[in-house]
């Protein structure tokens, strides 16, 4: 869930400019529980080894300014903003439009770089039954997109889409001011709100009394917003695609309890593509998914205030590669997975996950879940080829009857007790936790009915996330027999060994976690 975060000294600036802010916008569920916010890992260790410092990046070269912004086509043009000057040089400031009303492309160019100045909004709401796609924003390899100030975020309507691929090299960056004029380092987080997609998939918890849900009558509105509407009846519903992109420090407190995620995927559809993405310093969850049927992969998840992946509200997804780093010091950040179906735990469409290959490390103690992973609200969660770093903590929690109950039972769209297969963790005293009506042992009881799991785990992982000797070893689980979406894996976890390396040069490094000189440090624009 999204809960108001324990702010750090970073943020508090930012913290007390929330209750000016003339919008607000939350990423709660209806029954969120507010909560505060490269070596071998060996036992016995009471908590995993730090990462090393991010490797020495280069003195980038200085940016020199263009004499104007581009001209895109289309009526909606860009705000010349004057110049931005940071440690890296000079850019040509470019503000976007509040609203893109057409097809439009915002092109790298050098010297210039983009920013949000408040809310900007992709089209316009093209409503639940609709079928049409009005407008494509497209952003093209390489550019940074800044948010002005504290309450800047993009929105991408329903029936509009947004086409922000990067590549390997050339990554697109969404980031806050703080980042681009120097101020901004490893502890920062919450300078801009971040990315938000709306689609017209099927979704629970309706805002309109007595509407079905997953229907189009069924639809919400982003908490603490106007018209930033998502739901409907369309499985496959397409609102764009999202690929080799960063979003850096967001998480605005806009009021209490009202704050965004680094990426907000609301009733997305599974025609949408969202692939190698990296979340930095969020200060609350690094991607909430509320409903909808989006699948994803590559996930980079570092430094989050809250939780990393949070599900909620039906969302049936699959998702494969995940890499969730918590910061050291054990005083930031909650569970690395949350996930329930809210409000009503019989709702149907019920949530329903597949998880394949992840790779946590779990190192705040002092989150509110007190656990690394909570399954709760009758959500229905697979998971396997999956590594949990987590002694100072329990690994599991499992909350409520509706959530471990083991009939399959297509009336109530129930797909039995969350199952594990090849997943191998390192917890605490207490490895498994249950409340709710569910017991400690019956937690125990279920991880360890699937195959090749252990709760008694030692790892050999290098560099922090890359499998050793001991998880070469585990005999991992078919993913590809769940949904076609898997790729048929060797390995258990995210990183296969020191050959795999589809998380490098794209994401950013920072003292959370290092991922290598191909990729540059976070506190840097790319150039």
């Amino acid at each position: 869930m999204a809960h108001f975060a324990l702010i750090s000294s970073s943020r508090g600036r930012a913290a007390l400019l929330a209750g000016v802010a003339a919008l607000t916008l939350t990423a709660c569920g209806a029954d969120d529980i507010a909560s505060p916010g490269e070596g071998t890992i060996v036992l016995p260790a009471p908590a995993p080894a730090p990462a090393p410092a991010p490797t020495p990046t280069p003195t980038p070269t200085t940016v020199t300014p263009t004499a104007a912004c581009p001209t895109i086509a289309g009526p909606d043009q860009l705000t010349n903003l004057g110049t931005i000057s940071g440690p890296q040089g000079e850019w040509r400031n470019c503000g976007f439009p509040a609203r893109f009303t057409a097809t439009t492309a915002i092109p790298k160019v050098a010297g210039v770089i983009y920013s949000l100045p408040g809310r900007v909004d992709v089209g316009t709401d093209q409503g639940a039954s609709s079928t049409n796609t009005v407008v494509t924003l497209t952003i093209d390899p390489g550019v940074t997109v800044f948010g002005a100030t504290g309450v800047s975020y993009l929105v991408v309507n329903r029936g509009n889409r947004i086409d922000a691929v990067g590549t390997p090299t050339q990554p697109i960056v969404f980031t806050g001011r703080g980042n681009v004029v120097g101020s901004a380092d490893d502890q920062t987080s919450q300078l801009w709100g971040g990315v938000v997609l709306l689609g017209r998939a099927p979704i629970t918890d309706c805002l309109a009394p007595g509407a079905a849900p997953g229907t189009v009558a069924c639809e919400r509105d982003t908490e603490g917003t106007s018209n930033a509407l998502y739901g409907g009846a369309q499985p496959a519903d397409n609102s764009g695609r999202m690929s080799y992109v960063q979003i850096r420090y967001s998480g605005f407190i806009l009021s209490a309890n009202s704050e965004l995620q680094g990426l907000t995927p609301s009733g997305v559809g599974s025609g949408t593509q969202i692939d190698n993405i990296q979340i930095h310093n969020s200060s609350d969850d690094g991607i909430e998914v509320f409903g909808g049927r989006v699948n994803m992969k590559r996930l980079v998840i570092t430094g989050a205030e809250d939780d990393n992946l949070d599900t909620d509200v039906g969302y049936k997804g699959n998702i494969q590669y995940v890499i969730a780093v918590q910061r050291a010091g054990g005083a930031v950040g909650d569970s690395i997975i949350e996930a329930d179906s809210n409000g009503n735990e019989e709702a149907v469409p019920r949530q329903a996950v597949n998880l394949s290959n992840f790779t946590f490390i779990q190192r705040s103690t002092s989150g509110a879940n007190a656990t690394a992973m909570l399954i709760r609200g009758g959500a229905d969660y697979n998971m396997s080829n999956g590594i949990v770093i987590a002694p100072g903590l329990s690994c599991l929690r499992l909350n409520s009857a509706t959530t471990t109950r083991a009939t399959v039972d297509a009336a109530l769209d129930e797909l039995g007790a969350p199952k594990f297969n090849s997943v191998q963790m390192q917890c605490g005293s207490s490895p498994f936790t249950g409340s709710g009506g569910v017991t400690n042992a019956d937690v125990q009881t279920l991880f360890t009915a699937g195959t090749n799991n252990s709760f008694g785990y030692t790892p050999s992982l290098v560099s922090l996330f890359i499998n050793g000797a001991t998880e070469t070893g585990i005999t991992p689980f078919n993913a590809r027999s769940l949904n076609a979406f898997f790729d048929t894996t060797s390995y258990i976890g995210a990183v296969r060994d020191a050959n795999d390396t589809w998380y490098t040069g794209w994401t950013c490094n920072s003292s959370t976690a290092n991922f290598g000189s191909a990729s540059r440090a976070c506190t840097l624009i790319p150039t």
